[in-house]
């Protein structure tokens, strides 16, 4: 079964069934037990023992797998840190300072933006970073949570995949690094290509263009527009039926002690000792050369991650202790409390990050990628249509593995094999291809994690992330499909360029016509 179409069988049907039932772990686990069988052909003992090694090597994979469980540990310390947060009575004092500053909701939404771009080093570390610090802000003022976790995953992975200083663009350049030298590629360096590369990713400058409208507008289609009616009307920022990975479950007694540096100064450590880690860790990996992108390519994010978690945790639980001094309700349970409901708060992510792990073990055990690049390889394709062809594949990929970078391992080398040999002027733009297509397939994806991140920092549903983002990311990746189409029949990057910044501009003027006659 593997190599075949039947490989694409069982990411198919996950993503089917999560999307008809709502039920992410039950349509997981459907997938990883029709993988399991798949790959085994149906014998009842080999699959099951299959089944226990795709659960396994998330923890253990010829060695402790520390990539894994120090990231399941740091959702874990961050679900800690958010408990204390709000036990104190920070969240509730920095949410009365933010609305005094930050007064309209345009306002609170476009600050989540800017910090989305900012903190641009990890797509972990921006989803969970930016939830934490914005999520108080967008609350006050009746942003719904879904909106949130738009703006939290449209400026994760499309600033990271652009920026070379950030675990993305180190392990892209190196990738580039590892094509150049095959096809003796010597007019520019990696970073040079990764750099020019950038203006070439056309779903990117249509996602950022678009978080940028919406958050200056109050225009809303299909389920986004419903969540936001919602909060707006009723104060009510997400499906209180449904299970919000990140949110807390607890009612902890109302506290008037609390001060702003009860928020501030755990997510400011969170940040700062996390970036200190990734740097330390780089430098160190990289045999001590102070050069910015060898460290950002030897750099232990997971790590670096749970040392931030460590430390932002620790100062939280410290800033609490501290007023057992002036706090009559500050007692030793309420401490155990805030531990269990922090933990509590983010199993359902971790249960199902460690499923869609499973699951991307057994795709690639079946070698679905694989089947589809020969998809490619194995087609006598017009030179016209191969950047656009590239961007639909490996959407699909990575929206069938959920994982772009997975789909940027296998594309980018064969991508540029193909391109190399009939057109090798085409070279950065279908590479560039590649790199838009894995990030809308990844913005997708129920199974992607970097969704389930997101949804986790800005405390939603995932299905209810997915199913409302879902629409922006289309309507994005029609424009970077033409774009490319275009670019690839007038061989022209400027006039492919050109054609999606006029559909971009065209599409806001039409909604902003649409809007002022709603209004």
């Amino acid at each position: 079964m593997e190599n075949t179409i039947f490989s694409l069988v069982p990411p198919l049907l996950a993503i089917i069934m999560v999307l008809v039932t709502k039920r992410v772990l039950l349509s997981l686990g459907v997938g990883i037990v029709s993988a399991a069988f798949l790959v085994e052909s149906f014998a009842p003992v080999d699959s099951f023992i299959l089944l226990w090694e795709s659960f396994k090597t998330s923890f253990w994979d010829e060695g402790l797998n520390t990539h894994n469980i120090y990231i399941l540990l740091f959702i874990l310390l961050l679900g800690v840190v958010t408990a204390f947060v709000s036990l104190s009575g920070g969240s509730e004092a920095f949410a009365a300072w933010a609305v005094k500053r930050i007064q309209t909701r345009r306002g609170s939404k476009l600050l989540t933006v800017f910090l989305g771009i900012i903190i641009f080093v990890d797509d972990y570390f921006n989803a969970l970073a930016v939830g934490q610090i914005a999520r108080p802000i967008t609350d006050s003022h009746k942003v719904s949570r879904a909106k949130l976790a738009y703006f939290i995953d449209s400026t994760s992975a499309p600033v990271c995949v652009v920026s070379p200083v950030s675990s993305w663009g180190a392990f892209l350049i190196s990738q580039l690094g590892v094509i150049f030298t095959t096809h003796a590629i010597t007019e520019y360096t990696p970073l040079q290509a990764f750099m020019l590369m950038a203006p070439m990713n056309f779903y990117v400058i249509a996602t950022l263009s678009m978080v940028f409208f919406i958050a200056w507008t109050d225009f809303d289609i299909l389920e986004m527009k419903k969540h936001e009616k919602r909060a707006i009307e009723t104060g009510q920022l997400f499906d209180l039926e449904k299970t919000n990975p990140g949110d807390l479950q607890g009612d902890f007694p109302e506290n008037k002690y609390g001060k702003v540096i009860d928020l501030v100064l755990p997510i400011i450590s969170l940040v700062v000792v996390t970036l200190l880690a990734m740097f330390w860790t780089g430098y160190n990996l990289s045999g001590r050369e102070f050069n910015l992108l060898v460290i950002f390519e030897n750099m232990n994010v997971p790590f670096s991650l749970l040392i931030g978690g460590l430390t932002a945790s620790t100062l939280a639980v410290l800033l609490y202790l501290r007023q057992f001094k002036t706090n009559p309700g500050a007692n030793i349970s309420n401490v155990w409390k805030a531990l269990v409901t922090g933990v509590n708060s983010m199993l359902p992510a971790i249960f199902i990050l460690v499923f869609a792990w499973a699951l991307s073990f057994l795709i690639n055990e079946l070698e679905t990628g694989a089947f589809l690049a020969t998809l490619v390889t194995e087609n006598n394709i017009p030179v016209g249509v191969i950047p656009f062809l590239l961007f639909v594949l490996t959407a699909f990929m990575a929206f069938a593995t959920g994982s772009s970078w997975g789909s940027f391992g296998i594309l980018l080398p064969i991508g540029a094999s193909i391109i190399m040999a009939i057109e090798p002027e085409l070279l950065l733009p279908v590479l560039a291809a590649v790199l838009a297509g894995a990030v809308f397939g990844d913005h997708c994806s129920p199974i992607s994690d970097t969704t389930i991140m997101s949804a986790t920092g800005a405390g939603v549903n995932v299905i209810d992330h997915v199913i409302t983002q879902l629409p922006y990311a289309i309507i994005c990746a029609v424009i970077a499909g033409v774009g490319y189409l275009v670019l690839g029949l007038t061989g022209s990057v400027m006039i492919g360029f050109i054609s999606v910044i006029v559909m971009i501009v065209l599409l806001f003027t039409a909604w902003s016509i649409r809007g002022k006659k709603a209004n």
